[in-house]
């Protein structure tokens, strides 16, 4: 008996990037399953960042198709792209660092507000109504993360660990399907790094993601990604699991250089 395949949650078909004469991502192709935690690695300037870039609205492909749950999203503007369920963090951290933490959480939540401009300029009963929500909201996902006592701290002033924590934070405040992580173990030390694979394993299970990370961290990817993806100047030159991409020559070339593998 034929057992049907799930449509997966994100599908990207031959997706292709110039700026200017420059091929920043050629022919790129890739499909998450509900639930993967997918890598894509490759050397510094191999199209990684471009192709986040792409899938959250940021640039527009010069061609290709991008699906999120079997709807094109080529064209939409960034805030559209995350309405639907798809969030993202940043290579480096983007976070208001003058306002508190549990500002740059509550933030993160008003996209989804019900109230109209005018109830917050009279402060309706509706409006104080989801203030109060969204604080109890930012609080209870704050405590998840073991940041709810820095939540009156400006950002800035956290340590770098825990700014990358709340950037996952921010973005989980928009109740994803798909997160998108750009090296978030950028800066980290062993045991930070640690620590964060295993907020990632958690964060999966915990809010039912799909994950696509970015990362230089080969320890990380190879120890939580199901599948893995490699980009040099941007074209694939490999996919599959941690163990077959451990061995790939084409991959070690890419990363030691031919001499060096010789």
């Amino acid at each position: 008996m034929d057992v049907k395949k799930a449509q997966p949650l994100l599908q990207v078909k031959g997706l292709t990037h110039y700026f200017g004469g420059l091929k920043a991502v050629s022919d790129f192709n890739l499909e998450l399953q509900g639930g993967e935690i997918y890598g894509l690695i490759g050397p510094n300037g191999a199209g990684k960042t471009t192709v986040f870039n792409l899938i959250t609205g940021v640039y527009r492909p010069t061609s290709g198709r991008i699906l999120f749950r079997g709807s094109s999203i080529v064209g939409l503007l960034p805030h559209q792209i995350i309405s639907m369920g798809v969030a993202r963090t940043f290579q480096n951290i983007r976070l208001f660092k003058e306002l508190s933490v549990l500002d740059n959480v509550r933030i993160a939540y008003y996209s989804k507000i019900q109230y109209r401009p005018w109830s917050a300029l009279v402060r309706t009963a509706r409006f104080r109504e989801q203030e109060l929500r969204v604080r109890e909201k930012s609080l209870e996902l704050l405590d998840l993360f073991d940041l709810r006592k820095q939540a009156p701290v400006l950002a800035k002033s956290l340590p770098y660990g825990e700014q990358r924590r709340l950037e996952i934070v921010r973005a989980l405040a928009g109740n994803p399907s798909l997160l998108l992580l750009d090296e978030p173990a950028a800066g980290m030390n062993p045991s930070e790094i640690e620590r964060l694979m295993q907020t990632i394993r958690w964060i999966r299970e915990r809010f039912s993601l799909t994950i696509l990370l970015i990362e230089h961290q080969m320890r990380l990817v190879m120890n939580i990604c199901e599948k893995v993806k490699v980009l040099d100047f941007g074209e694939t030159i490999a996919e599959g699991s941690p163990q077959e991409i451990r061995s790939n020559p084409r991959v070690l070339e890419a990363y030691l250089g031919k001499e060096m593998i010789i």
